[in-house]
């Protein structure tokens, strides 16, 4: 490398030197040039090739994991609408048993009340036989009571039935 610098500038020192013509040197100035240009380009010609080509793998790297992120996106959106779909299949089934287990419990309930009507009126029923009973022990007791406290001459059906007929009016 040093070599090859030390023979550019001294080939450089030549071409730049001037004759004291007065005339142009383009000829000088080119070849000049073309040396500056050569050398920058053995200089940084790798260097920015292998800029470049870490820089396309790089970008290349970057859309790879950039599309293995779309793809796991994807899956994670697959796997959610599934999950949604279950749910909404599981709600499903979830609504139909509460509503006949809502229907059964209505019928129990409807069942039980009906029971439970029942057993009121059969209470009420034999509470107002037994009311009657009372009622007509009380009536019989009343009507012995007044018998054998009246004199016992007129002891017939008609007086019997006038005792009856005051006692129930």
């Amino acid at each position: 490398m040093m070599k090859i610098l030390l023979s550019v500038l001294i080939l450089s020192s030549y071409a730049l030197a001037s004759d004291g013509e007065g005339g142009t040197d383009i000829v000088w100035r080119t070849i000049n040039f073309l040396v500056f240009a050569g050398i920058l380009y053995y200089l940084l010609a790798n260097p920015i090739k292998s800029f470049f080509k870490g820089r396309s793998a790089s970008i290349a790297a970057e859309l790879e994991r950039v599309q293995e992120k779309l793809k796991e996106s994807k899956l994670a959106k697959d796997r959610a609408l599934r999950k949604i779909e279950e749910a909404q299949k599981i709600a499903g089934d979830l609504l139909e048993s509460s509503k006949k287990e809502n229907k059964i419990l209505n019928e129990h309930i409807v069942r039980q009340c009906e029971a439970d009507i029942e057993n009121i009126i059969r209470q009420h029923v034999a509470l107002m036989d037994l009311e009657q009973r009372k009622m007509v022990r009380a009536l019989v007791d009343e009507v012995m009571h007044d018998l054998l406290n009246q004199e016992s001459e007129g002891f017939d059906k008609e007086a019997m039935a006038q005792i009856v007929l005051k006692k129930v009016a």
